[in-house]
């Protein structure tokens, strides 16, 4: 019988125990072939819960059988051999008992299942009640002197009495294990008997059709620039792919118009019968392969049901003087450093350079002033912006100050007297680099749309724009189908379109 199963009838034998249920404990014990010792101490037990004396002495027999240094097994066997009045047999088995005992005072039963500690003392005092009924009164004084040597504290009124039963010549009341303990399976154990669905049910968590039910999963492969597109594997012909609908398309049982002409569709499998089925809003469908027509390049890029993958290291390619927007009334980038900056975009050809060479460049030109002041006479905020538009102009007197912190790794904005505190504690060596930023920062352009980074953008050459992921870009202008213009962080300049998604936010002027 697997272990299982044998904690199985175990467990349910000790329940119907504990019931008061005697024969079907019984029957759930002796289902067990072939029972170890502690299911035969159990079934010794509960015969003599139902007073079966004889039934029981067969089952301790069976226990001490099979395990001949329990010495519990013999202790219960003794009782049992009293009752019946097997006196002789009873001596003997608490001799037994006490010797399996190994000098130790007593012996926890709890690490085996059975909620009893076993003592010395108390298999001594049964072995003179044994001793009395053979009439051995010289002898079970002797006994109970080395129960008492073995007491523990606070039994000595129970031995007290026993001397005076004994020098009475009356009998003693063996001991027994308290009835309704039996040997129990562990815990842990039965907690077990029961199976759990540790990896529970299965659900569908990457397909390449949405909302689909299909369990399992689909191999990964090398991903490229552009729109996700299903593995050759998982497609159902060589035809599949993005295809644009040419009219509107209504089923034949329905009104409802089920799919708008120049919608994007994806097609899995186009059948003999004239019919395709395909996936358009994250829904499967069938629909006549005559209104289909494959989509071009740019048509994916209008794809809002596809997984757009980040774009290659390498941005698209880069502008060609003929292709880039003028501005009209030029291009002065925002203020950086300690005075004034502009950027101009001007075609340039070095030397005897041919015109197939020339690229665009970025000419900065900046200005800086310095402006002396006495430790004694520390201006207020207004004051300082007086002192700046002296050399300035009007920019120092509605642009943006600020300083850079001690640690070189951000700017301190100057916006009023306590930040003005701060920035005089960055004094090294007695100098201090003050910015001023120009607020209108798109120089009176407008901003056509807002877009959202998908991904940071590192700057490939002069005049590129900087961003990271997240940040929201102002789009001043379309350089062409990949390149845009835009502003981000105080700087201007162009990025790769395929970096950046359209966002909610509304345009607005900076």
């Amino acid at each position: 019988m697997a272990y299982r199963e044998l904690v199985r009838r175990w467990h349910q034998g000790v329940l119907a125990a504990d019931g008061g249920d005697w024969d079907t404990a019984l029957d759930a014990f002796g289902g067990i072939p072939g029972p170890p010792a502690r299911i035969c101490f159990n079934m010794g037990c509960v015969h003599l819960l139902a007073g079966r004396p004889e039934a029981a002495l067969r089952a301790f027999d069976d226990t001490v059988a099979k395990d001949s240094s329990l010495a519990v097994g013999f202790f219960q066997r003794g009782f049992v051999h009293l009752q019946l009045g097997r006196y002789e047999e009873a001596l003997s088995d608490y001799h037994m008992a006490f010797s399996h005992l190994r000098k130790n005072p007593f012996i926890d039963y709890k690490q085996l299942g059975l909620r009893h500690i076993l003592y010395a003392w108390e298999v001594l005092y049964s072995t003179a009640a044994a001793q009395c009924q053979l009439q051995q009164w010289q002898e079970a004084r002797v006994t109970l002197d080395k129960a008492v040597v073995w007491r523990p504290e606070g039994r000595t009124a129970v031995l007290d009495l026993a001397f005076q039963q004994v020098q009475n010549h009356l009998l003693l009341e063996p001991m027994q294990v308290p009835l309704g303990e039996f040997f129990r399976p562990r815990k842990k154990e039965v907690e077990q008997l029961d199976s759990k669905d540790f990896l529970g049910k299965p659900k569908v968590i990457s397909s390449i059709i949405p909302n689909d039910e299909y369990i399992g999963f689909e191999p990964l492969r090398p991903q490229k620039q552009g729109f996700y597109e299903p593995g050759a594997g998982a497609l159902l012909d060589s035809e599949s792919g993005y295809y644009r609908v040419l009219s509107h398309y209504y089923p034949e049982d329905s009104e409802k118009l089920a799919v708008r002409a120049t919608s994007l569709v994806f097609v899995l499998a186009r059948g003999a019968d004239g019919w395709a089925t395909v996936i358009h809003d994250g829904q499967k469908l069938r629909i006549p392969s005559s209104l289909l027509e494959p989509a071009s390049k740019m048509d994916k890029w209008k794809i809002s049901d596809g997984i757009p993958l980040p774009p290659a290291q390498v941005p698209p390619s880069r502008l060609h003087v003929k292709q880039k927007p003028e501005s009209p009334e030029g291009e002065n980038a925002p203020v950086n450093g300690a005075g004034a900056q502009m950027n101009s975009k001007i075609p340039v050809t070095c030397g005897d350079a041919s015109p197939s060479t020339a690229r665009p460049m970025v000419l900065q030109v900046c200005c800086e002033c310095t402006v002396v002041l006495r430790a004694s006479t520390v201006p207020a905020l207004q004051d300082l912006r007086a002192l700046l538009q002296e050399r300035l102009g009007q920019q120092a007197q509605r642009g943006r100050l600020s300083y850079r912190n001690s640690d070189g790794k951000e700017l301190g904005a100057v916006s009023g007297e306590e930040d003005l505190g701060r920035m005089w504690q960055q004094l090294t060596d007695g100098r201090l680099v003050l910015y001023c930023q120009d607020s209108e920062s798109h120089s009176g352009r407008p901003v056509l749309y807002r877009m959202l980074a998908q991904y940071s953008y590192s700057a490939q050459g002069p005049g590129d724009l900087d961003f990271s992921k997240g940040d929201v870009l102002d789009v001043l202008s379309e350089v062409n189908e990949d390149w845009l213009e835009g502003h981000c962080n105080g700087k201007t300049g162009i990025f790769p379109k395929c970096f950046a998604t359209h966002t909610s936010c509304g345009a607005a002027l900076l």
